[in-house]
């Protein structure tokens, strides 16, 4: 038989040559198990500056926000301090964060699984083969009503949201080592484009639907200061212009809001609670930004999934997450800057703890201060506090 590895490099070859999805399993094979459902969740995301152009970005340069029994590329690297080293350390457009499959039957099934996708696979759970962009987790076992202890290092995590649901154990065995988990998790970073673009017009932000899409809603939201609004809109075939909203709405709305929509495209009550509680922080947290759902198809080109036997049932539901870097981002950030040559140590200290609150997104503010200033000083001065990311 051929592996599920060289069917879905087959696969990703094939979608780039006719931009097509991935094929099926043939419908005359044997299929055990046909009350086999798959359900998947995750999230693409991707920083824009104010004029809409995507930016580079590396999401990968803080310390690891998963469990360590998690497999990652760099695992048995040196490391530097708090971040990753170059392996995963990559500049990318898009990071594709927390992709989790599950598996529901009413019967033990044996099921083979894998994955392509158009960059680099970075972590994973349970165990598996990855080759770049591919990851293949060969054979495993559906095991529903099985109980079984979970791996866990007793500390909080946003990992650990995701087991919240009724779906099966999978059992993923190699030789002498055997894996068990609620679902089948992976991430990876890639560059590639998504169905939106976004960029602010004075104080409205202008969505554009770049590839026309079949993109039904948006939701434009905002955090400032711990105070927050969003509006739930429309999405037309080629443009959107919308306001800012104004930071006067309750975040258990807008969960609410966006729980509807997740359940409506297809996922489980708890598996959409799962996805919300996953991301409860980094969602709503300080910044502007649009989330919207992925189409389907665009879904399937981007992630070609071969599962075998073919499921009865395959839902999809990736969330694409839009970041907009604001003037208001940069100019806060350059504030902090010109404190950090005062005399004082605490000054100083209190500075680098504003700048470092935008982690991960740091990185773009400063590509995005040095593009619009033409202050000689304050270009040395972020030169600098970049060498000192490095």
């Amino acid at each position: 038989m051929t592996s599920v590895l060289a069917r879905l490099a087959t696969l990703c070859l094939l979608s780039l040559i006719i931009g097509g999805g991935p094929s099926r399993p043939s419908s005359n094979r044997a299929v055990a198990g046909a009350d086999l459902v798959v359900h998947e969740w995750g999230t693409f995301t991707s920083v824009a500056g104010r004029d809409g152009r995507t930016l580079i970005w590396r999401p990968l340069t803080f310390e690891s926000d998963l469990p360590s029994f998690v497999y990652s590329v760099d695992k048995g690297s040196t490391w530097r301090g708090l971040r990753y080293p170059s392996k995963s350390g990559l500049a990318v457009k898009v990071r594709m964060e927390t992709p989790v499959l599950y598996f529901y039957t009413a019967e033990e099934a044996t099921v083979r699984v894998g994955v392509g996708f158009p960059g680099r696979i970075t972590e994973w759970y349970p165990q598996a083969h990855v080759n770049s962009g591919n990851i293949d987790w060969g054979e495993l076992r559906v095991m529903p009503g099985a109980h079984v202890g979970l791996p866990h290092d007793f500390r909080e995590n946003h990992y650990y949201p995701a087991r919240e649901t009724d779906a099966a154990l999978v059992q993923v065995r190699n030789g002498d080592r055997t894996e068990h988990e609620k679902f089948l998790f992976y991430r990876g970073v890639g560059n590639f484009d998504l169905p939106l673009s976004v960029r602010l017009e004075g104080d409205k932000v202008a969505i554009k639907n770049s590839h026309q899409e079949d993109v039904k809603q948006i939701v434009l939201f905002e955090n400032s200061g711990g105070r927050i609004g969003y509006q739930v809109l429309k999405m037309p075939e080629t443009e959107l212009l919308a306001d800012r909203p104004p930071l006067n709405d309750s975040l258990l709305e807008l969960r609410q809001e966006m729980r509807t929509m997740l359940i409506a495209n297809g996922l489980y009550e708890k598996e959409a609670d799962a996805m919300l509680n996953t991301w409860r922080d980094s969602w709503f947290e300080e910044g502007l930004r649009v989330f919207y759902l992925m189409p389907r198809k665009t879904t399937d080109a981007i992630l070609p999934t071969v599962i075998e036997p073919e499921p009865a049932g395959l839902v999809r539901v990736l969330v694409g997450r839009t970041e907009i870097i604001t003037p208001e981002m940069e100019q806060d950030v350059t504030n902090q800057i010109s404190k950090l040559s005062e005399r004082s140590t605490s000054d100083r200290a209190a500075a680098l703890k504003e700048i470092n609150k935008y982690g991960r997104f740091l990185e773009p503010i400063l590509t995005q201060i040095l593009r619009h200033t033409t202050d000689t000083r304050l270009r040395m001065k972020v030169e600098r506090l970049w060498e000192e990311m490095d």
